[in-house]
């Protein structure tokens, strides 16, 4: 999928700002370049016009998607036209959306959520969409992390507190080495949903819908469980809004403070490789900061005891996300209030599918998936930028990757493999590698500079 120039790309993921080309699935391949536009900077605006389909009126509702009922909103827009509505993805094949049993019920539960307050605002995510361009344009380095799937029944504030610390800790890491900053974006507040490789699963001769995520279905391996209930949406939505007070709250209250770099450690991290390492790189930023407090320079500036945080999740239950997206008085555009930005899956990224349709109209930072290491290595033949790193991990000590300097093998996999779908990076792992890529971005730099040097 093309990535306009303006974005910030991630190891795991290619970030596209809001301006996106899957508003435009004609660019060409030049599309794909990273390197900053020539001539003088300009701060950056959504464009979303819409585009006049290849095939005028050959977008066909899927039967899918005609078990999923909409919130009231804008009427549709008339097929072949072209033209975006927040709910014109009814008239494109959808993947990976549930079947629910009860219409009557899916239509009020939406029209619940719809009435219901936002959970991110726009402007927020104009200034995320500000902080990836400076990415895009090496001025900055993407860490987008967190669970690979919520659930409900791991929801607690040292759970959020945990994750949260460890991005802090990776950020510390990241900046230290590529000496920019660091925009930290959570996988969390509604990161739910989960497409899966098949509609059902089979066991002992029995086969049950699967398991597509806590606010679609239960995990338990039974017909009531495994039965989509839209009541579920009502209870994530409580969920993402109360996490993201949370996160706000230890972004913002102090928690965050660079003073504490040397607290944020996780107990059974401290005796590790990486433990160590983390606690000798924060005695150098804490001898930086009494320094900087030596020279008369203020560490109490917000700057020094907050931090941004955004939160993202991948766009897959639609009718969820379109009940939760809001026009924005200030600038005209549709924003998707679920999280500051969204991302489309390798199973849902058709250009004629639905999760694009919906996806091309709204303003949000968006992204599109690739790899780590040949992430780095493209760009460094390139010479373009590295914008970011996208992982799936967690801040408990689970053993659900292997490999690390804290070896773990195949037989530890079964002692704490608790993820709800896809395996994790424990804290120690995530830290491990963003000691890593710290290294490539330091070698990098320093190339720079040498390259710099060299001209003059």
């Amino acid at each position: 999928m093309a990535v306009a120039s303006s974005s910030a790309l991630s190891s795991k993921s290619a970030f596209a700002g809001a301006h996106s080309s899957l508003a435009r699935p004609r660019q060409p391949a030049a599309a794909f370049s990273l390197l900053p536009a020539r001539g003088a900077r300009r701060p950056i605006s959504a464009v979303h016009a819409a585009d006049q389909p290849k095939t005028p009126g050959a977008a066909a509702a899927a039967s899918k998607s005609s078990a999923v009922a909409a919130p009231a909103a804008p009427p549709a827009a008339a097929a072949g036209t072209g033209k975006w509505a927040v709910d014109s993805w009814q008239a494109k094949k959808a993947l990976q959306l549930p079947e629910y049993p009860d219409k009557k019920d899916l239509d009020s539960v939406l029209a619940t959520i719809e009435s219901f307050p936002p959970i991110v605002f726009a402007g927020e995510a104009r200034r995320l969409e500000e902080r990836l361009a400076e990415a895009a344009m090496g001025n900055a380095f993407l860490l987008q992390g967190g669970d690979c799937a919520e659930s409900f029944k791991e929801f607690s504030a040292n759970y959020i507190r945990d994750t949260f610390r460890v991005l802090l800790q990776m950020g510390v890491v990241l900046m230290f080495g590529g000496q920019m900053p660091i925009i930290k974006v959570g996988r969390m507040a509604g990161q739910f949903a989960k497409p899966r490789t098949g509609p059902f699963e089979e066991k002992d001769g029995k086969q049950l819908p699967s398991y597509k995520g806590d606010n679609i279905n239960g995990d338990a391996f039974d017909e009531k469980s495994r039965t989509p209930d839209p009541q579920r949406m009502i209870r994530a939505y409580s969920q993402a809004a109360a996490t993201l007070n949370l996160l706000r709250a230890f972004a913002t209250g102090g928690y965050a403070a660079m003073q504490r770099v040397t607290q944020w450690n996780l107990d059974f991290a401290v005796n590790s490789e990486q433990g160590d390492r983390y606690q000798e790189l924060a005695h150098r930023v804490d001898e930086a900061l009494g320094f900087m407090a030596a020279a008369g320079l203020t560490v109490e500036h917000p700057i020094m005891t907050s931090t941004e945080f955004w939160t993202s999740h991948e766009c897959l239950l639609l009718p969820y996300e379109q009940a939760l997206t809001r026009l924005d008085s200030t600038s005209g555009l549709y924003y998707d209030c679920s999280a500051h930005m969204l991302w489309v899956g390798e199973r849902t990224r058709q250009l004629d599918g639905a999760h694009v349709e919906f996806l091309r109209g709204i303003a949000n930072p968006l992204g599109v998936k690739a790899e780590v290491r040949a992430f780095f290595d493209v760009h460094e033949q390139e010479g373009s930028h590295p914008g970011g790193i996208h992982l799936e991990m967690t801040g408990q000590n689970v053993t659900e990757c292997i490999g690390g300097s804290r070896t773990v093998t195949y037989d530890d996999l079964g002692s704490r493999y608790h993820t709800h779908c896809d395996p994790r990076l424990n804290a120690s792992q995530a830290l491990e590698l963003s000691f890593i890529i710290a290294e490539r971005l330091r070698r990098r730099r320093i190339g720079t500079q040498r390259m710099l040097s060299l001209s003059f």
